[in-house]
C-alpha cells in the first residue's frame, strides 16, 4: 500500500486512489463513528472529533485502530464555527495531509418558530451550516495542496423536504446541500469532487435510538422499507463517494432514506398505519 503520508499521485488513474488522510467530524456515535470505521484500514489516518462525548471518540478510535489505521482525536466545538477550520488543520497536521472529509457533526431542534429565540436559531446554524464551511474551506485548501481528495456532507432528507419543529436545522440544511453543489462547482479544477448524503430515520443517539440494531423488530409504516436506517448504510455510501472509484460524481446529494422521499407527501416516521400503501 501506498505511504499514507505520501502526496498523491496526479497522474494515478482515479480508481487507484483511495482515502489515505481522512478527517470525520462527529465520530464519537452514529453516522460519525460508523464512517470512521467503515473508512479505516491499514496505513491509513482517521482523524475523529467529538463534542460532548469524549469516551465514545475514545471508543470509536479504538475500532479504527483494530482495523489497522492510525487515529487521532480531537474536540470540537462548531458552537464556535472558526473552530472547525483550527481543527481540520490540527489533524491535517498530525496525519501530514489530508485528502478526504466527511462531515456529520450537527444538530437539530424541536421548537415551532413562533417559540424559537433567536438563540436557539443560531445555534443550530452555526453548528449545521457555519461550521460545515469552516470544515470544508479549511480541509479544500489542504486537499489542493495536496493534489485532490473527496468532501462529503452528512446532510439529511430534511435538505429536501421541510419538517414542522424543524426550521432552522432545515435552513441550514438545505444551505449545506447548495454549498455542496457550489463547491463541488469550484473545486473540480483540482480533482476535489464534493457530495452529500442524506439520511431519513437513521437508529442513532439524535434519534433517540443509541446505536440499535433495526433490520428486524422495528415497525415505521410511513417509511417504503418499514423499518429506520442503520447508521452503516449510510457509512456504506459514504465509502463510496470517498473512494477513487466515484471520481466522476460530484455535486450530487444521495438520499439514504427507505424511499421516504419517494412518498413525497404520504411520507413521514411519524406514521401509525400502512393505510397510505393502499388506495
Amino acid at each position: 500500500m501506498t505511504d499514507s503520508t505520501a502526496t498523491p499521485d496526479p497522474t494515478e488513474p482515479p480508481a487507484a486512489r483511495e482515502p489515505r488522510r481522512v478527517v470525520v467530524t462527529g465520530a464519537d456515535s452514529g453516522i460519525g463513528r460508523a464512517c470512521a470505521v467503515a473508512l479505516a484500514a491499514p496505513g491509513r489516518h482517521i482523524g475523529l472529533t467529538w463534542h460532548t462525548d469524549e469516551a465514545g471518540a475514545q471508543a470509536t478510535a479504538q475500532e479504527v485502530r483494530g482495523r489497522g489505521a492510525e487515529a487521532h482525536v480531537a474536540h470540537l466545538n462548531l458552537t464556535d464555527p472558526p473552530s472547525g477550520s483550527r481543527v481540520v488543520d490540527e489533524l491535517a497536521g498530525a496525519m501530514g495531509g489530508l485528502d478526504t472529509l466527511v462531515m456529520s457533526s450537527g444538530t437539530g431542534s424541536s421548537t415551532l418558530l413562533l417559540d424559537m429565540t433567536y438563540e436557539q436559531w443560531r445555534e443550530v446554524v452555526s453548528v449545521d451550516l457555519d461550521g460545515a464551511f469552516c470544515c470544508l474551506q479549511a480541509a479544500a485548501r489542504h486537499m489542493v495542496d495536496g493534489g485532490g481528495g473527496r468532501v462529503v456532507a452528512i446532510t439529511s432528507v430534511h435538505e429536501h423536504a421541510p419538517r414542522v419543529g424543524a426550521g432552522p436545522y432545515c435552513a441550514a440544511k438545505g444551505g449545506l446541500g447548495l454549498l455542496v453543489k457550489t463547491a463541488a462547482l469550484e473545486l473540480a479544477e483540482h480533482g476535489i469532487t464534493v457530495n452529500a448524503v442524506a439520511p431519513g430515520e437513521i437508529a442513532t443517539p439524535m434519534t433517540g435510538q443509541t446505536d440499535e440494531g433495526v433490520l428486524s423488530g422495528k415497525d415505521r409504516p410511513g417509511i417504503p422499507v418499514a423499518r429506520p436506517g442503520d447508521a452503516r448504510e449510510i457509512a456504506a455510501v459514504v465509502e463510496f463517494l470517498c473512494s477513487g472509484a466515484a471520481g466522476y460524481v460530484t455535486g450530487a446529494s444521495w438520499p439514504v432514506d427507505g424511499g421516504m422521499l419517494t412518498m413525497g407527501p404520504m411520507a413521514g416516521s411519524h406514521l401509525q398505519s400502512h393505510d397510505w400503501r393502499r388506495p
